[in-house]
């Protein structure tokens, strides 16, 4: 309630209460006297009397009454003055002559003013100019403020405004006109709201570990530089994969992995130029949109510089850390122009880079879109084969050395496409495990090995290759003790063959992997020896029953001294570490003399025999027949 409305309350309550204590008066002496009995004047002055007495008993009922109606009020003002005071927002008034009528105690602490700055009638002139002394004024000079105020007030529409203060603040103003001229206005303080936006919104394009660009902003930068190119200013889109970043992560650990990817996008970034872009697509794959200079040139130049800059060692908690990168690089318009596609023809070119040897970088060739659409229709048909049963495996004899004698067989997965005829294990394993088809496709290779080798001789072996990806399996250790049961098959008849990529990927897990596929009975050989990465610390960390030598050393071990070299140190390592040796590739009398002159167990190779499909072992097995050295093309 008002100030003047119970005021007007109160005194038509009084004019009122006179009026009844009149008008009783004069009753009551008409009652008593009686209109005969009585004088007028004597009527009149007693009337006067009485009503002097009644009225005095009314007025200070009606003085009770005016007291008790301020005393209301004034609790009602105060209440009033307490919620506008404690709202989040700053509250002013203003007249048509823009002097103050009421302000709340935020508008005060917001602005930083004094009581004696915000006292009624204080003019909003007085009011900015204080304001800026205290440094809470926005950024521009109080008569720009003043003349933006003047136009606001003159409208009759209400009207929102954000300005940024001085000091770093951000406050929304809401202006209400009033009819008068005058005005209400709503201050609110919106500085941290938009800065959790902001956060919200960097985080929502940004990577946490980098601080680059993400996969969503880096796309929506693209489509920006598309829609501004022109055959006169290309620009190229690079696509780079650190190539053995996985290892750093799963031997030296995730911090220090993270901590890789920090540097690596630091070096990138010195790389560029002031209008290129770099993003972290994820994991450890990189972007780059690279707007400024020639092209094809500039790009070239780039790859070669990311190229030569990422193969520097990365010095990392006292680690010595080395990757490298491999690069794709596409370019616009000349390889198109839709951002999806663009994207997609560069990754086609980072994985001829990859394919070419790593460390390296590939322009996209309009080939590299019809070889992934064939690579795309072999994996279809690959999918096919497992259903249709179209593979097979091909076993070939390992022989001894001593007896010249059958001592187990290689299983070698073989696929005889019905238009394409025999791929090549070389073509289609890799695509299998590019696919993870290799889970499925090596489970029914162990079920089926092991089922025809059960059929053997108890003293032949079988030897099965596992890919890395199949120990990243969690279940192959149930897969090769389900094999087991199903065949019957004795555990100590097989060998496991692993490549040293196996520890290379993942070396803690694959281990204890290998550890527990040890402790099912079969043993685990270690394949291609010598041509991996730190050959040594593998013997130590795994305890290999068997090592198998690399073709590529046996290839020259007639008549090479560095290869002879090379072999017997082999040989002789393993022997110290109670393992059996097998020399691969053995494709000449000479070579087969050579490895058994220097000490080797065992031999395989195309000389002994090539793999041969399952009907063909029985005949080999027979007691009476032993292998002799003759061309494969005999068997």
């Amino acid at each position: 309630m008002s100030l003047s409305v119970s005021l007007r309350r109160i005194i038509g309550v009084g004019s009122a209460l006179t009026g009844l204590a009149i008008a009783a008066g004069l009753t009551l002496a008409a009652l008593e006297f009686g209109p005969q009995g009585v004088a007028p004047e004597l009527l009149i002055g007693g009337s006067a009397v009485l009503a002097s007495a009644v009225a005095g008993t009314l007025y200070r009922s009606a003085t009770k009454l005016l007291d008790r109606l301020l005393d209301d009020h004034q609790t009602e003002h105060r209440r009033f003055q307490t919620a506008i005071d404690n709202i989040s927002q700053g509250l002013c008034f203003f007249d048509g002559a823009q002097r103050l009528i009421f302000s709340n105690r935020r508008y005060a602490e917001m602005y930083r003013l004094a009581p004696e700055h915000i006292r009624p009638g204080t003019t909003l002139g007085e009011i900015v100019d204080e304001r800026f002394k205290r440094g809470s004024g926005p950024d521009m000079t109080p008569a720009q403020y003043l003349d933006w105020r003047a136009r606001i007030a003159v409208s009759s529409e209400p009207s929102d405004t954000l300005f940024a203060l001085k000091d770093g603040r951000t406050f929304a103003i809401h202006h209400e006109p009033m009819p008068d001229g005058g005005w209400v206005a709503t201050h609110e303080d919106i500085t941290e709201r938009r800065r959790a936006v902001a956060q919200i919104e960097r985080m929502a394009h940004h990577d946490e570990l980098t601080g680059l660009p993400n996969r969503v902003l880096f796309r929506q930068r693209l489509v920006s530089s598309l829609a501004t190119g022109s055959e006169t200013a290309p620009l190229a889109v690079l696509c780079i994969d650190l190539d053995r970043f996985k290892a750093v992560n799963d031997t030296l650990g995730h911090p220090v992995g993270d901590a890789l990817l920090r540097l690596v996008s630091q070096r990138v970034g010195e790389c560029l130029r002031h209008n290129d872009l770099v993003a972290r697509l994820g994991g450890d794959e990189f972007a780059i949109i690279q707007t400024s200079g020639a092209q094809p040139g500039a790009a070239r130049g780039l790859a070669q510089r990311l190229v030569r800059v990422l193969a520097v060692p990365f010095e990392i908690d006292g680690h010595q850390v080395m990757v490298g990168a491999s690069v794709g690089l596409v370019l616009a318009p000349a390889d198109g122009t839709d951002p999806d596609d663009l994207m997609k023809k560069a990754d086609m070119a980072l994985y001829a880079a990859k394919a070419a040897g790593r460390g390296t970088f590939a322009f996209f060739r309009p080939q590299m879109d019809e070889q992934a659409q064939r690579r795309r229709g072999l994996e279809i048909d690959l999918r096919s084969a497992i259903e249709k049963r179209e593979l097979e495996l091909h076993y070939q004899p390992i022989v001894g050395l001593g007896q010249r004698q059958v001592v187990g067989f290689e299983a070698l997965l073989r696929w005889h496409h019905p238009v394409r005829g025999m791929v090549a294990p070389d073509i289609f394993i890799p695509l299998a495990e590019d696919t993870g088809l290799i889970d499925s496709i090596g489970e029914w290779v162990l079920n089926e090995a092991f089922a025809q080798a059960s059929h053997w001789p108890p003293s032949i072996g079988i030897a099965v290759n596992l890919s890395p990806v199949q120990l990243k399996n969690g279940n192959l250790v149930a897969v090769v003790s389900g094999a087991l049961q199903r065949s019957g098959l004795a555990a100590n008849r097989v060998d496991l063959e692993i490549t040293e990529s196996v520890l290379l990927a993942e070396n803690s897990i694959n281990v204890a992997t290998l550890h527990r596929l040890r402790g099912l009975g079969v043993r685990i050989s270690l394949d291609d020896f010598g041509v991996g990465y730190s050959s040594l610390s593998y013997l130590r960390s795994f305890p290999f029953k068997k090592l198998k030598i690399d073709r590529s050393f046996i290839r020259d071990v007639v008549g090479n001294r560095e290869a002879v070299a090379i072999v017997r140190a082999m040989t002789t390592l393993g022997k110290s570490l109670d393992m059996l040796i097998t020399a691969e590739g053995i494709e000449t009398e000479e070579q087969y003399a050579c490895v058994r002159e220097l000490g080797c167990d065992e031999a395989q190779g195309y000389l002994l025999s090539a793999p041969r499909p399952a009907a063909e072992i029985e005949t080999m097995l027979r007691p009476e027949r032993r292998l002799t050295l003759v061309a494969a093309s005999r068997f």
